[in-house]
């Protein structure tokens, strides 16, 4: 054994324990960070579609009904994460919409406690106990602003909000202007003053840190494949995908990213779950959202079936560095549980994703690669490697 392999093993698992211990604990996504506009657009779903998906936040899961599909499950192997998804699908079910957007368009309520109280009947009892702890998510105060701001992503955005401006008017006065640019070219211009001033050493001090990879869902295994990818490693990567954002996407309907900068969506910039004119179809359609709260191999495992969709996020990243035996057991799963033409889409940190075991890449069908990849390029989200989209072949 070389003099460096056994603190470099010590240090990797230092890192994975504090990724354990932040990401077993605690609510981790407050707001799901993958462009649904994207996803519907490569899964065209129907009323026969029948959608195996992991929950993150839950507001995919819910725009998604907007297709009209017989049944999504959404899996979390974190209760917390479900919990939001049965909050969020409780309030539409109640049909007040002004107390639903206070909570998820504004990021902060009145009088939670006692709204909480009425939904007793709406919740489930984990989700119930679950909200009555957490109540002060949706309290505003000078100290923590939005619910947004609350979550361990949620703590971290606010973190490198603060970090990022704390004391720097002129950086602040530009990002608002970019959140008020009609035009990409404006939006360029305004990146191009903020640049210099954003990246400074404690910026980059702060985005090496374990601790602030865990706070934002990211494990070690991603972490590698991006130094491995990316110059510069975790700030390069991050500086790379945030010009694309900033000056590529128009930000104005950017919603993933206004959230964290303002700490609330607008009326007019916001997931579909929000919009006014989207209500009465979610409540017609959001019992047919089922939430498991397990892996995606337990759900196959225990609710086998031919599925029509699986959304796969990127958590298969982490299985393909720590679980190999996992992965190949998932997609085992996944294929026994489809038919020919159900559809896969995932994401990875990595350009490519290289990890999917033979035996399953054998029963794939990358679609239309050059139209999934001309559509992961306006992701609006724009921190991804790469997206795959495939069906399953006979």
């Amino acid at each position: 054994m070389s003099e460096t392999a056994a603190p470099l093993r010590i240090h990797h698992r230092a890192q994975d324990a504090t990724f354990q211990r932040v990401h077993g604990g605690n609510l981790v996504y407050n707001a799901c960070w993958e462009d649904p506009r994207i996803d519907r657009e490569l899964m065209a779903l129907d009323h026969q579609s029948r959608v195996v998906m992991i929950t993150s936040a839950g507001c995919n899961a819910l725009d998604y009904l907007l297709d009209d599909p017989a049944q999504i499950h959404a899996v979390d192997m974190n209760p917390r994460q479900n919990a939001l998804l049965q909050l969020k699908s409780a309030m539409i079910r109640r049909d007040r919409y002004e107390d639903l957007f206070a909570l998820f368009g504004d990021g902060s309520h009145p009088d939670f406690k006692s709204l909480r109280k009425e939904l007793d009947g709406l919740l489930p009892p984990y989700a119930s106990r679950y909200w009555k702890e957490k109540h002060y998510y949706f309290k505003s105060s000078k100290l923590n602003p939005s619910f947004y701001y609350r979550g361990t992503a949620g703590q971290m955005a606010w973190i490198a909000l603060k970090t990022f401006t704390s004391g720097r008017g002129k950086l602040r006065e530009r990002i608002n202007a970019i959140l008020e640019a009609k035009s990409l070219e404006e939006q360029q211009s305004i990146y191009a003053e903020v640049r210099p001033i954003l990246w400074t050493k404690l910026v980059t001090w702060l985005l090496k840190q374990p601790v602030s990879m865990a706070m934002l869902g990211v494990p070690r295994a991603q972490i590698r494949l991006i130094e491995k990818n990316f110059a510069g490693g975790i700030p390069g990567f991050l500086q790379s995908k945030l010009e694309q954002v900033f000056t590529e996407i128009p930000f104005w309907e950017n919603y993933f990213w206004q959230v964290y900068m303002c700490g609330r969506y607008t009326r007019e910039c916001c997931p579909n779950y929000l919009r006014e004119d989207h209500q009465p179809a979610l409540r017609d359609r959001v019992d047919r959202i089922k939430t498991h709260s397990t892996t995606i191999a337990n759900f196959l495992r225990e609710h086998p079936g031919e599925y029509s969709h699986y959304v796969l996020l990127d958590h298969q990243d982490w299985m393909a560095a720590h679980r190999p035996e996992a992965l190949a057991e998932e997609w085992q799963l996944i294929l026994e549980n489809s038919r020919p033409g159900t559809a896969i889409l995932m994401r990875s940190a990595s350009p490519e994703i290289d990890f999917i075991p033979e035996f399953a890449r054998e029963r794939l069908d990358l679609v239309d690669k050059p139209r999934t990849e001309a559509l992961h390029q306006i992701d609006r989200v724009g921190t991804y490697g790469c997206t795959l989209f495939a069906h399953v072949t006979a």
